[in-house]
């Protein structure tokens, strides 16, 4: 089977990689296929005649994002789009990886999102991903589209952040209203694979690791796993103002894909996998 990358140097395209080295992969970039460009996606995708697309190419710099609104829109909006079109074309299918940011995040924390619930986008990088995800379902017949959230894996992320703070400093201040799930960028590249071997039926999905925490939570597991004698202090999301709105409920619910047999680890049992390949 031959599988398109796009995105290639990203984190979770390194991990999709990984996770699908058995089969044929063409591996894309910027500089070999830009997918904001329809007719060059369609010439490269007609030319290269993969099964599936993978795509891992997104803007995601969510706080420049705000003012780099067009090319938010050129590679969140419209590149999902050109891809949508080529595979429809070839009668290829398409996975695309889509965020929380599609919801304002200001439902109850004690409710997770379901998949088709109201979408209602309060940033820049949200509306882009939300009009990404409308084009695809508009232009594609076989798409599978997986939001996810707090994604980590290899590169800058946020555990090796807190972990480089937390050997510098004796005390960090974390936000603690803000509830999501940690997603090893390893794991959710097994989600995509077992959703392509098992064929589940084509759709949108919510992709992250099982379980619940907070930023303040979650930094407190990571150095009681390393070994990090840092103090942190819980604080509010409104003590960090930022150009663009986080969401205080990040919560996907997993039902959906759990239905259709796909496994999915716990997040703890995921940091303590990625902590333990980044100090091998």
């Amino acid at each position: 089977m031959k599988i398109l990358i796009t995105g290639a140097n990203g984190m979770l395209a390194k991990a999709v990689k990984e996770e699908l080295k058995e089969y044929e992969l063409i591996l894309t970039d910027l500089g070999d296929l830009d997918i904001t460009n329809l007719e060059q996606v369609k010439e490269f995708v007609k030319k290269n005649n993969p099964q599936y697309i993978i795509n891992c190419a997104a803007y995601t710099a969510v706080d420049k994002a705000e003012e780099e609104k067009e090319i938010a829109k050129k590679v969140n909006g419209q590149g999902p789009k050109n891809l949508a079109i080529a595979a429809n074309e070839e009668n290829i299918t398409l996975v695309h990886i889509s965020t929380d940011y599609v919801f304002d995040g200001d439902k109850p924390i004690n409710e997770p999102y379901i998949e088709d619930e109201n979408k209602k986008p309060v940033t820049v990088y949200g509306i882009t991903k939300l009009e990404g995800e409308q084009n695809i379902v508009n232009n594609c017949k076989k798409y599978y589209i997986f939001r996810t959230a707090w994604l980590y894996g290899e590169g800058n992320n946020f555990v090796r952040t807190m972990i480089k703070l937390g050997k510098e400093k004796e005390e960090i201040n974390v936000v603690s209203d803000q509830y999501g799930s940690p997603t090893y960028a390893v794991d959710l590249a097994s989600i995509i694979h077992q959703a392509i071997d098992k064929k589940i039926p084509y759709g949108v999905y919510h992709a992250t690791n099982e379980g619940y925490t907070n930023w303040y939570e979650f930094t407190k597991d990571i150095f009681e796993i390393c070994n990090i004698n840092c103090k942190v202090k819980p604080v509010k999301t409104e003590e960090f103002p930022r150009p663009a709105k986080r969401p205080k409920n990040s919560k996907l619910s997993k039902e959906k894909l759990i239905n259709e047999g796909i496994v999915i680890p716990e997040y703890m049992n995921a940091l303590k996998r990625y902590l333990k390949e980044e100090n091998s």
